[in-house]
């Protein structure tokens, strides 16, 4: 049976329908549902189709907006937080979003270069009140009794049989593995991608330029970058010092994050990075720099091993052709800039001692802080007529 068109008001009916109602025909029904006119006026009844050709309900799909970037693309990878639900928003000045974290980089690498020199300076004084507790406390050691199975005793001597490098990069591991903890705990998932993640698009653009470098999410990501960093940290604190080292690492991680921020704003491919692969990057390069005839090997094929000054081409020249190709898996922008920043940072730099047993500059901070301090510390006399100098201009 065929349907009737469209009815006087819009809306149609059959005869099917038409039977049901009493055999009234839909011209007589359209008579009595005529509204009433009170007034003068006519009040409009709209009256929901029945029956007649309806069109099928357009389906609503979610819409994207112009400005803002899920993380859906990054939801297939195992070492980035699943980030579907959290929407990041470019600036329409994208430009402009790179002002804030200049300044910041500038801002913290000096003041981490700053820092270092005055601890490196307070470090020299302390040495020789160590060395003469150090004595005393031999004394003491060989007249008290010896405790047998203390655990306390047993770490102590772990610790101490340590290099100064591995134990500079355990306190820079037990917080990488303090932050992965977090990440496990669901209520703190956005706080977590805010504050750990950095991305140009996020609203908080500097903190987690620094935080994001003891930020991993995957356990193996997390696991081969330290395994990295205590393989390089006996090398790398030889060459720079504890300070120095501790000044390179931080500033690097600041660094690297900005120059991943320069990519993604120049390519427009936003999206959260974290780990301590810039930082890392730096440390390697700078050894590979110091140490360029050194044999290298790769943790699973021992057998294969390459120098140093190799193994840093081939990893600049693979983090190149991935950000040029646009891989996704690697932020080899941060890499570029962790390894482009530790080449400059080997020999260390001016503004520091060169190294802690062997000072031989100082930079104008330094010297500074040891006018506000206090009088120089005499390495080699005691009388003041009998002191030399620490450093020469």
């Amino acid at each position: 049976m065929a349907w009737r068109g469209w009815a006087q008001r819009g809306w149609g009916c059959g005869q099917a329908w038409a039977a049901s109602v009493g055999g009234r025909s839909c011209e007589e029904l359209t008579a009595a549902l005529t509204p009433p006119r009170l007034l003068g006026r006519r009040f409009n009844f709209f009256i929901q189709q029945k029956c007649g050709f309806r069109k099928a309900p357009r389906k609503v799909e979610p819409r994207r907006s112009d400005t803002g970037t899920s993380g859906e693309a990054y939801k297939r990878s195992a070492l980035i937080p699943p980030v579907e639900e959290t929407v990041f928003y470019p600036s329409p000045y994208p430009i402009r979003s790179l002002i804030k974290p200049l300044f910041f980089t500038v801002g913290f690498t000096g003041c981490a270069f700053g820092s270092a020199a005055i601890w490196q300076y307070e470090s020299l004084k302390s040495r020789v009140q160590s060395y003469f507790d150090g004595i005393k406390a031999d004394w003491l050691d060989s007249i008290r009794p010896q405790k047998e199975g203390d655990f306390r005793k047993e770490i102590n001597k772990w610790w101490n049989n340590l290099s100064d490098g591995q134990r500079t990069v355990t306190g820079i591991i037990a917080a990488n593995v303090l932050v992965f903890c977090l990440w496990r705990v669901p209520s703190l998932q956005r706080t977590m991608i805010r504050y750990f993640t950095s991305n140009p698009a996020s609203k908080v653009l500097c903190s987690p330029m620094l935080l994001s470098t003891f930020s991993h999410f995957s356990l193996f990501h997390m696991a081969a970058n330290m395994y990295v960093l205590w393989s390089f940290s006996s090398s790398i604190v030889n060459i720079l010092g504890q300070e120095q080292f501790m000044a390179v690492y931080l500033s690097a991680g600041v660094i690297s994050n900005f120059v991943s921020y320069v990519g993604k704003v120049a390519t427009g491919r936003y999206g959260p990075s974290l780990g301590a692969s810039g930082a890392i990057m730096t440390v390697l390069a700078a050894v590979c720099t110091k140490i360029p005839e050194g044999r290298l090997a790769i943790i699973f094929l021992p057998m294969f091993t390459f120098t140093a000054g190799n193994a840093l081409k081939a990893i600049i020249a693979m983090d190149t052709a991935g950000m040029i190709l646009g891989w996704k898996f690697f932020d080899h922008a941060a890499h570029l800039g962790g390894a482009l920043f530790g080449i400059l940072s080997c020999p260390p730099l001016p503004c520091l001692v060169s190294h802690p047993a062997t000072p031989t500059s100082v930079s104008p901070v330094l010297r500074r802080h040891a006018e506000l301090a206090e009088p120089l510390l005499c390495m080699t006399g005691v009388e003041a007529g009998d002191c030399e100098p620490m450093w020469t201009t």
